[in-house]
């Protein structure tokens, strides 16, 4: 057989990509490199509620400490059982402001564990947690998998919640150690060039939009915020969940059908600001502005700031972290120990 050499093209084409670019899973070994355990300050406050405590105190307990969730505890089963979420908030208001058969006022007497069992038992998911020694990757696919926003470490050896981990800490942790890295050519790269974010069926709401239409399409098509947009569909605010959390606060909630804007005059210290950004801009750009702003989401809208789509943070991790060949659905957490002579101690507000 004849042997042809193989001209210097020929090999070109054949070059392993990840071989010739070493830096397009930088991030990927990164997160896989660091644990749990690595973000979990010295010492931090985290708020727990047990399962008997009454729901108004709960959620008053939510605002007053400025945090959108907290892990519950059943004494009874003496572990963790779930988290309190805004959204439980937001899916109890949207299904009995208008029933005959209770009223909204007499649902924030009852205990955190009748809303568990009685009025939320369908929509209630059980506790997803992670344990301080598995691995920042094993965190990010989690959080992406499950379709959750909050992430507790749990110590296996003591059962003790350590730490909540969000998108967002786990994106400011990852900024600190960006210029320590190779930086990826992606990065230069484009949101419209990478296909980062959602362009398509963009929930919105208007100014005049009444309230407990804006939570049914949190209720119903799961998302977190929605852009406030006026007549010509240019961006002017957003609600969030988190905004939902003053009806509870103030207890406005009897009169969900007062507008957005209305609804907005409640809003607390916590907002976070509604940013902006452009397809055209790059991802480094992006993620400077997420991280240095503190917040979940950027709206992508055009020259004349018409709302176009979402850039969140899952958006933004999931770029950066998953690559081509992970498999999200696969994941499975390593139940590894953490030594318990290792712990930091935590600050709890009381039960």
């Amino acid at each position: 057989m004849e042997c042809i050499p193989a001209t210097l093209e020929d090999l070109e084409s054949k070059k392993d990509p990840l071989v010739e670019d070493p830096e397009h899973n930088v991030y990927t070994r990164f997160m896989k490199s660091h644990r749990c355990y690595d973000l979990v300050p010295t010492s931090s406050k985290l708020v727990v509620f047990d399962t008997s405590l009454q729901v108004k105190k709960a959620f008053f307990a939510l605002v007053s400490n400025g945090v959108r969730a907290a892990p519950l505890w059943d004494s009874n089963k003496q572990c963790f059982v779930g988290m309190l979420t805004i959204t439980d908030f937001i899916n109890i208001l949207h299904r009995y402001y208008k029933s005959r058969l209770v009223q909204i006022y007499e649902l924030e007497e009852h205990k955190i564990e009748t809303w568990r069992e009685v009025y939320l038992q369908d929509s209630f998911k059980p506790l997803v947690s992670i344990s301080p020694n598995a691995s920042l990757y094993d965190a990010v696919s989690s959080l992406l998998k499950n379709k959750i926003h909050r992430l507790p470490v749990i110590d296996p050896m003591t059962g003790n919640t350590l730490y909540i981990l969000t998108h967002k800490r786990i994106l400011k942790f990852l900024k600190l150690f960006i210029s320590e890295m190779p930086k990826p050519s992606f990065l230069g790269e484009t949101l419209e060039e990478l296909n980062i974010g959602t362009y398509h069926n963009i929930a919105v709401v208007r100014t005049d939009t009444p309230l407990y239409t804006a939570l049914g399409i949190f209720v119903e098509q799961r998302v977190s915020a929605l852009p406030v947009v006026d007549d010509k569909g240019r961006v002017v605010d957003i609600y969030s969940k988190f905004d939902v959390i003053n009806l509870a606060a103030e207890k406005t909630y009897n009169n969900l059908d007062v507008t957005v804007t209305k609804a907005l005059q409640h809003r607390s210290q916590y907002f976070e600001g509604v940013l902006t950004c452009h397809r055209h801009e790059t991802l480094e750009a992006i993620i400077n502005r997420l991280v240095e702003a503190e917040v979940h989401r950027l709206v992508v809208v055009d020259e004349q700031d018409v709302v176009k789509g979402i850039v969140s943070l899952s958006d933004i991790l999931q770029a950066l972290v998953l690559t081509d060949g992970d498999e999200v659905g696969c994941f499975s957490c390593p139940q590894a120990l953490l030594d318990a002579n290792a712990v930091p101690h935590q600050e709890k507000v009381s039960r």
